[in-house]
This record gives structure tokens, sequence and C-alpha cells, in this order.
């Protein structure tokens, strides 16, 4: 009996030694992601959105997890292993070693207690970097937006800037366009009267000497050419000043 006992307990024994070489490895693993990904956002705070590696975040978060429940898989196993070894300690008949037993028994649960705070601390550590990164991942986000919808604001308050210049453009060109046809106006109204007035001479002195009334006819009708001329010229230029005022 006492050798069967003894046996299992070595069998409990090599149970937790095993539990705790891969939970050893697994810590150091899980403290090494957590690690990397602690630098790999600390080297991306400067970088835009743009340039974050995504893909290898997500990677990284999900490698976490699957690691994180195993590592409690085997905190749980561990844990068992240490309650049989207590109640193995507690059977009838081992009064005589429950010294040397116990001694053993607490190291296996120093060992497992260790273990157990290592991981909560670095779970506790990537989850702290993870909701901090997210927040600043919302916030760089924010100022993006802001950032684009600002500058489609300023865009489009230039371009109605630049609208409402080339309108007032306009209204100065067409003011001096009107401005020059009233003082043409003015000017033909003012060399008809004086037209009306030497023709009005012109006929007297027409009537009294018939000798030259064949050239004073020349003389109009060459007058009228030169109106109908210098009126084609004053409504060419006036289209084009037009034109180019509304162009």
């Amino acid at each position: 009996m006492a050798a069967g006992g003894g046996n299992h307990w070595e069998d409990l024994r090599r149970q937790a030694r095993q539990l705790e070489n891969e939970l050893d490895l697994k810590l150091v693993s899980f403290s090494k992601l957590c690690t990397s990904y602690s630098s790999s956002h600390n080297g991306h705070h400067g970088d835009s959105s743009d340039t974050t590696p995504l893909l290898n975040n997500s990677t990284q978060g999900r490698l976490f997890e699957t690691m994180a429940v195993e590592i409690e898989q085997l905190l749980a196993k561990l844990t068992g292993v240490n309650d049989k070894l207590a109640e193995y300690i507690s059977t009838p008949g081992m009064a005589s070693q429950n010294a040397a037993l116990m001694h053993t028994l607490q190291r296996h649960r120093d060992i497992l207690q260790d273990y157990t705070h290592e991981f909560h601390k670095t779970k506790g550590n990537f989850l702290a970097i993870r909701e901090r990164e997210d927040l600043l991942g919302s916030v760089r986000k924010d100022i993006e937006s802001y950032k684009s919808s600002s500058g489609v604001n300023n865009r489009r308050t230039e371009l109605l800037l630049k609208e409402h210049e080339h309108i007032r453009n306009s209204d100065r060109l067409i003011d001096d366009t009107i401005s020059i046809a009233m003082a043409t106006k003015e000017n033909m109204t003012s060399q008809r009267g004086m037209l009306k007035s030497i023709q009005s001479r012109v006929n007297t002195l027409t009537n009294r000497f018939p000798a030259i009334n064949n050239l004073i006819q020349r003389i109009n009708l060459r007058k009228r050419r030169d109106s109908l001329i210098l009126g084609g010229v004053i409504g060419v230029c006036t289209i084009l000043l037009l034109l180019y005022a509304f162009h």
C-alpha cells in the first residue's frame, strides 16, 4: 500500500513538474508577445493611421487571446494537481512523512502562485496597452475626420471667394463698357448737333448761291458715308467689349 501510495505521489509530482515547465515556457512566450506588442505601438505613436500595421496588431491580439486561454487551462490543471497532492497528504498513514510532503506541496503552491501572479500582471499590462491604443486610435480618427472636413470646407470657401471675385470683375467691366457707351452717345449727340448747325448754314448758302448746289450734295453724301462708317465702328467695338466682359 505504501509503495502504491508512493507511486501515486510521484505521479502527481511528475504531472505538477510537467505542468510547471509548460507554464514557464508559455509565460515566457506570453511576456515576449506583450513586449513586442507594446514596442510596435510605441514605435508607431508618431505615425498616421495609414501607416499603422493594423493586420499585424489584429494577429497579435488573436494570438494573445489564444495564449491566455491556454495558460488559464494549464493553471487550472496545476491547481487540480496541487489539490490532489493535498488530498494525498491528508490520507491516513501519511503522518510520519507529513512534514516533508507538506514542504514539497508548499513549494508547488508557491510556484503556482508566482505563475498566476505573473500571468495576471502580464495580461493586465497587455489589456491596458491595447485599451490605451484603442483610445488613441479613436482620437486619431476623430482628428483626421476633423482635418478632412475642415479641408473640404476651406476648399469650398476658397472656390466661392474666387467665384465672387470673378463676378465683381465682370460687374466692373460691364460698368466700364456702359460708361464708354454713354460717353460715345453724348459725343455723337454733340456731333449731330454740330452737323445740323453746319447743314442749316450750308442750306442757307445753297439757297443764296445755286451754283455750288452740286458741291454741297457731294459733301452731304460723303458726310453720310462717314457717319455710317463711324456708327459701324462704334457698334463693333461695343459688341467686342460686351463679349470680353461676359467671357
